[in-house]
């Protein structure tokens, strides 16, 4: 078992060690950190439990931690002779008996930035393929005239794939000349010849690669097209050969009668009883043309999970996760040159380089800071940390969802496949 413990003035990994009864070396492979780097204030770091024994952090619940050791309330009052509604105070340890682990699908996305894939990026393919059920190639972009854009360089992916037993997701997508494009959509989902010829291309790609769910991610589709798209859908369906599955990716949202372009065209309820499973885009809200911002909220994430399970059953729901942050220039304004994209561990090593202090939103559950670079201009940086993601994994396990799906590999966050495997059990289908 593992613990998250946060950072505070004063503490080397030394003194953690000591104090937690474990070792630099332990918590040095835990954290893919760096020794000789010195610790910043509000970092997060994994570090394992001895004998089961979990010394209580700030903000912790008997209702918390039960529901991140996957045991009952009542299980951990009753083990540490405490009332289930007993206060606890920060440093208190309390004995954490065996839970069961959940089983839940996990999805990770591969978007190649050149051709061929960079061998960083097929090594961090590699490197995650152990945790997950699906690799989701993406993309390969329709042509107006029903023919679909092959990538070049599947073999590599495809055999990570085949070697850790997971399955690999042809995702389809709307993109033209780098956008997704509701005229390319509409010329598909309203034309029953070319619409035909492009469902067999796409099985035909599919049996070829033995890539098992056929994925689309169609994005800003018109509010005219959206009984076209479902009924795309129930076209690809009733073609799909046995053993494959059906999936899309969806905006998020939290009504029927939300507006934008980006969801007038989804329908939520017909998606959740035509597909096998969905993918929500809960991420985000923070982005890298707007102001600074959590990326992904856990207060609206959970609010368009909750508006899903109305629409659909909970278990054809997959959550997305970012696995990047942002770097904003202040002062913001609109017209900005774009955020910069960051790893987590690219974050922390931002903070230390500029000496500050990482804080935590206590509502959004979310880390950031600001700092000063050399040129004297202020940032405001929004990532993702071991307490963000254990929020999120606790929001997995509360609302009795399917699973969760990254975007995207090859940006470092060794916490995040720690804490996954120590939550839950990840379906193996490949």
């Amino acid at each position: 078992m593992i613990q998250i413990v946060v950072v505070t003035r004063g503490d080397t990994l030394f003194k953690l060690a000591a104090k937690y009864g474990t070792t630099i070396e332990e918590i040095v492979k835990d954290n893919g950190i760096d020794a000789s780097v010195p610790l910043v204030v509000g970092q997060t770091l994994l570090i394992n439990m001895k004998d089961n024994v979990y010394y209580v952090q700030p903000g912790d619940t008997l209702y918390k931690i039960a529901l991140t050791y996957n045991i009952s309330v009542s299980t951990l009052s009753k083990a540490n002779n405490l009332s289930s509604k007993a206060s606890l105070q920060v440093g208190q340890s309390l004995y954490i008996p065996n839970g069961t682990k959940k089983e839940i699908e996990a999805i990770a996305y591969l978007q190649p930035t050149s051709e061929p894939i960079k061998s960083s990026l097929l090594a961090a393919t590699k490197n995650i393929a152990p945790y997950v059920t699906y690799l989701a190639y993406f993309s390969f972009e329709i042509n107006r005239d029903g023919t679909l854009k092959i990538p070049t360089n599947l073999n590599d992916v495809l055999e990570i794939a085949k070697q850790n037993k997971v399955i690999p997701m042809l995702v389809v997508s709307n993109l033209e000349n780098g956008n997704f494009s509701p005229s390319l959509t509409k010329e598909i989902l309203t034309n029953a010849a070319t619409q035909n010829k492009l469902i067999t291309n796409i099985l035909d790609t599919a049996q070829k690669y033995n890539m098992r769910d056929i994925h689309f991610d169609f994005e800003n589709v018109l509010a005219e097209n959206r009984d076209d798209y479902n009924q795309f859908l129930r076209n690809v369906k009733r073609r799909l050969p046995q053993g494959y599955t059906l999936s899309t990716t969806l905006s998020p949202k939290t009504s029927s009668t939300q507006k934008g372009p980006f969801v007038v065209g989804i329908d939520y309820k017909s998606h959740g009883k035509i597909v096998d499973f969905v993918v929500i885009m809960t991420y985000d809200w923070g982005w890298q043309g707007g102001p600074p911002l959590a990326v992904s909220p856990i207060g609206p994430v959970r609010d368009v999970i909750q508006y899903a399970k109305t629409e659909m059953p909970a278990k054809k729901i997959i959550m997305g996760q970012n696995l990047y942050g942002f770097d904003w220039t202040l002062p913001f304004k609109v017209g900005n040159p774009p955020a910069k994209a960051l790893s987590s561990v690219a974050a922390v090593a931002l903070a230390s380089k500029y000496n500050v202090p990482i804080l935590f939103d206590t509502g959004a559950q979310a880390p950031h800071f600001t700092y000063v670079d050399n040129n004297g201009k202020r940032h405001e940086v929004w990532f993702e940390d071991a307490r963000s993601i254990q929020a999120k994994l606790n929001l997995i396990k509360e609302q009795g969802i399917r699973g969760i799906s990254y975007w995207k590999i090859g940006l470092p966050f060794p916490q995040n496949w720690r804490l996954l495997t120590e939550n839950f059990i990840v379906t193996k289908k490949g």
